[in-house]
């Protein structure tokens, strides 16, 4: 009975360490990485929209051809999924920081 309680402990523990990968990509880092980043992966997006940009991000790296997510994968579950909820919350902090640099400088476009 133990196991399994460590098994979710274990898994909040990692995506709550990712700390929203998605969003840490898309807001603190360049622009330039998150297009080479998303571009590396094979997405099929074509621009990521600077509001709610880490959930966008994930859903993007989803949106790929198949094994395109699975740089680390927790038993078979790719690390976006667990990153989604993580990345929703802290966009959801940056949020007025996002909307002033989605009207500065529009959505990061990949092509």
């Amino acid at each position: 009975m133990r196991t399994p309680i460590l098994r979710l402990l274990v898994l909040l523990g990692i995506s709550l360490l990712m700390g929203g990968c998605g969003t840490t990509t898309t807001v603190l880092r360049g622009d330039d990485v998150t297009v080479l980043d998303l571009k590396r992966k094979n997405t099929y997006c074509n621009s990521v929209p600077r509001v709610y940009s880490g959930v966008v991000y994930d859903l993007c790296v989803l949106h790929g051809p198949p094994n395109s997510a699975s740089d680390l994968s927790l038993n078979g579950i790719p690390w976006v999924i667990l990153d989604v909820p993580v990345s929703a919350v802290l966009d959801t902090l940056v949020l007025p920081y996002t909307i002033y640099r989605q009207s500065a400088d529009g959505s990061i476009e990949l092509r």
